[in-house]
């Protein structure tokens, strides 16, 4: 069976261009690499003193179940280096599952859709590039329809490359 996850890649360490495309070229092992958005730089959220981050949206069709597509997800994280010190910090390179075909999960482990995506925009105007009518499966609105009733004050600016 063949699985579409969408994908949210960000980083804000190093040469963050070269950390998307080394983690997009490894996700090639694990599925096939169908869209990638361009990329956009934002500002962080949450923990604000860092670094701006350049962030992605990725739609890979996988035969992997969510839980075996976080799990090399997270190998590939660890692979580009991502340390793990400060929650919502500066990182080489973080890999979201924001949805997963219509799978709504809620365990320990593993959250799908993505919790914050609907309140995110460097989640969601990159998603709505590659997928604007792409539907969240609990709110029942479409990538585009989040990406517009969100409020103003998130800063996201698309990059002519990385």
């Amino acid at each position: 069976m063949r699985n579409l996850a969408y994908l949210s890649l960000g980083s804000n360490i190093g040469d963050r261009g070269a950390h998307l495309r080394d983690a997009i070229a490894r996700l090639a092992s694990i599925g096939q690499v169908k869209a990638v958005s361009s990329p956009y730089e934002t500002e962080p959220v949450e923990f604000t003193a860092q670094d701006c981050f350049v962030n992605c949206a990725v739609l890979l069709e996988t035969s992997l179940s969510a839980a075996e597509l976080m799990a090399r997800l997270l190998e590939i994280e660890r692979g580009l280096g991502r340390e793990r010190i400060r929650k919502k910090g500066p990182r080489t390179i973080d890999i979201d599952i924001l949805l997963f075909g219509d799978l709504v999960v809620d365990s320990a482990d593993l959250t799908i859709p993505h919790p914050a995506m609907a309140q995110r925009r460097f989640v969601l105007e990159p998603l709505a590039e590659i997928a604007p009518d792409v539907v969240h499966p609990g709110l029942q609105r479409t990538a585009r329809q989040l990406l517009d009733e969100l409020p103003p004050g998130q800063k996201v600016w698309k990059l002519c490359k990385t």
